[in-house]
């Protein structure tokens, strides 16, 4: 994905998994805490500060998760569909679903759940869920999912 353009950005609302990434944050920072208490203890006990490797290598495996989860789509609506994408592996495994297939969308009261039905009995569809999607921008995602629905 990095590298491409995108041809009309403007046609697009992308939603992240920001919401998501904050817990990787804040893990991430206190495992850089403990890398560092454990350097310091070593080095001032003249210990082996090779310790203080475990929690660094954590620290730098939470911040990864964090940056691909703050900079990579989980929804993008655009105006062929909805595009949903897994967290690994998503060139290969993003799936593709149109706008005339979609009869009807709803989410439930808190907005945490995405339901889009394939037919109006409402028998079959995709679940989604939105706690990947920081709090604030749900509503938006709903409002354009169900305007979008509403029109076709």
């Amino acid at each position: 994905m990095a590298g491409k353009k995108v041809q009309s950005p403007e046609k697009e609302l992308r939603f992240t998994r920001s919401g998501q990434a904050t817990m990787f944050w804040i893990v991430a920072a206190i495992f850089l805490v403990a890398s560092i208490s454990l350097l310091a203890n070593g080095i001032e006990r003249r210990e082996s500060p090779l310790w203080a490797l475990i929690p660094a290598s954590l620290t730098w495996l939470c911040v990864r998760l964090a940056l691909r989860m703050t900079r990579h789509a989980y929804l993008i609506l655009t105006p062929m569909g909805i595009e949903i994408f897994p967290l690994f592996k998503a060139e290969s495994s993003m799936q593709m679903v149109m706008w005339n297939e979609i009869d009807g969308a709803d989410t439930d009261e808190a907005l945490t759940q995405l339901s889009l039905h394939y037919n109006a009995e409402k028998t079959s569809g995709i679940h989604l869920s939105l706690r990947p999607i920081r709090k604030d921008r749900r509503a938006l995602l709903a409002k354009a999912v169900s305007g979008r629905v509403s029109r076709a």
